[in-house]
């Protein structure tokens, strides 16, 4: 068994931070993601040197601090989320018309080599032997000498088997009481709590779409969208820093998961709706990609299959941002209470339970103006 100081269980945004900030202070630590790749909900496929968001796409300086003080730090290229130009907007019939655009309020922002960027600098930066890929954790016991890790599949008897001082267990808290075996068991109200708390993106389902050159910007257009028809509710200009290619569009699916099991089809009518609101080269792009995120085992659950039409209001499950005396410390972006959902809410739940750890403060910088 492998006696360690901390434990992080998941390699999103907020584990990868969390392990960063231990890495800093000389805190050992292990990582324990059980998908093949670091991540978790930021996903970024590479098509012409240009990465694809499939999850988070913006940061909004005006109210994101810590996110936008740490693309200055590692020397991040950013730039302002594309909006010159009119909108379009599809009525319940599939009729579309042209109106004025809705610029994101505040100001949105993307990183050159999309969000990845920002978790690989984290990654780059750890002890190559302290990330352990492919490693789905699924039991968690507390023991008089500390933590028991299980790493595994639930319902099979083989275990590799982790002991630390800490947990930080950096996954959404509905994943976790889903599908982590608890020792001594939690609160009834707490595991209630933790499965009523949303998984944002765990619903959804997203698509880039790459081209050449920005036809639509040529037809005064911003490449923003939004349709009561479908099966496209939003669409945005996801294109690359200007003057660089490829060019493309972005945005979320409206079909609930349970109706998204033909990947084919699906693509087929989001082609068909880009070519009948911005032309036709629109629904002949060189690269698509479609992620839905519903059939994700490792970020979606049974009840995530509806996911919400609004961004849900998080706070730390049933109160707790800690269990069994904070031996386990909850972080992930659900857990916040102030920016949940968003990635600073992440990195600030991150900072909250590395706290715990090494008892060192972490001032939260003034907003950017």
């Amino acid at each position: 068994m492998t006696d360690i100081d901390t434990m992080i269980v998941g390699g999103g945004l907020s584990g990868v931070y969390a392990a960063w900030l231990l890495s800093r202070e000389n805190k050992s630590f292990i990582l324990l993601e059980a998908r093949d790749r670091i991540g978790g909900r930021i996903q970024c496929p590479k098509h012409d040197n240009f990465c694809t968001d499939l999850g988070p796409s913006w940061f909004w300086p005006a109210i994101n601090p810590r996110i936008s003080r740490l693309v200055k730090e590692m020397g991040l290229d950013t730039y302002p989320q594309y909006e010159s130009g009119l909108g379009r907007f599809q009525l319940p019939d599939g009729t579309p018309r042209t109106i004025s655009g809705y610029p994101m309020e505040p100001e949105g922002w993307r990183i050159s080599g999309g969000m990845i960027a920002l978790v690989d600098h984290f990654f780059n930066n750890l002890p190559r032997d302290a990330v352990r890929l492919n490693h789905p954790v699924c039991e968690i016991q507390k023991w008089e000498t500390g933590i028991r890790v299980g790493v595994g599949e639930l319902e099979l008897e083989e275990r590799t088997w982790f002991k630390a001082r800490k947990v930080i267990l950096a996954l959404p808290p509905r994943l976790a009481a889903a599908r982590i075996l608890f020792t001594p068991d939690l609160s009834p109200a707490l595991t209630q709590a933790m499965l009523k708390t949303k998984t944002w993106m765990a619903g959804h389902a997203k698509f880039f779409a790459l081209y050449p050159y920005p036809h639509w910007r040529q037809a005064g257009l911003s490449g923003q969208a939004f349709s009561q028809y479908g099966p496209l509710s939003e669409i945005h200009d996801g294109s690359n820093r200007e003057p660089n290619a490829p060019y493309g569009f972005t945005g979320f699916v409206s079909v609930p998961a349970a109706q998204r099991r033909e990947p084919k089809a699906l693509k087929q009518a989001i082609l068909a709706q880009l070519d009948l609101m911005f032309g036709s080269p629109a629904g002949n792009p060189q690269v698509f990609y479609l992620k839905d995120w519903a059939q994700e085992r490792f970020t979606a659950t049974e009840f995530d299959q509806r996911g919400p039409h609004e961004h849900p209001l998080f706070n730390p499950p049933d109160g707790k941002t800690g269990i069994w005396d904070n031996q386990v410390l909850l972080a992930g972006t659900e857990t916040d209470g102030r920016l949940g959902g968003y990635l600073e809410g992440a990195l600030a739940s991150a900072e909250r339970a590395v706290k715990e750890v090494t008892h060192k403060t972490y001032n939260e910088p003034p907003p950017i103006s």
